[in-house]
């Protein structure tokens, strides 16, 4: 079904309305990424087969992982450039405020 999608899309679509810039775009963005990485490594080192059965079935690896399960060819490939930009900027960001913090 479709409600890992849709629940990705309305947690990025709330963080643009709540915050309404495109850096809250860009954390939240990572920051869901970050998490659901976090989660599967979590699911990886957890012995427990319910456990890890219950998180296979509800929890997806990541956001590419999310959207591998709806696009193919072509449209995955610009999703990945697109992926890959969103985290440039936001390494941009973070080395951007490392070298505020230092002077």
């Amino acid at each position: 079904m479709y409600i890992d999608l849709i629940v990705l899309v309305v947690v990025l679509l709330l963080i643009v309305i709540f915050f309404r810039n495109f850096s809250a775009f860009i954390y939240g963005f990572v920051i869901v990424d970050l998490i659901l990485r976090s989660l599967t490594l979590l699911k990886d080192l957890i012995p427990a087969l319910d456990i890890k059965s219950v998180m296979n079935k509800y929890i997806p690896e990541s956001i590419p992982g999310v959207v591998s399960g709806y696009l193919k060819g072509i449209p995955y490939n610009i999703f990945l450039w697109i992926y890959l930009i969103i985290y440039i900027i936001f390494i941009t960001y973070i080395i951007r405020t490392f070298v505020k913090k230092r002077k």
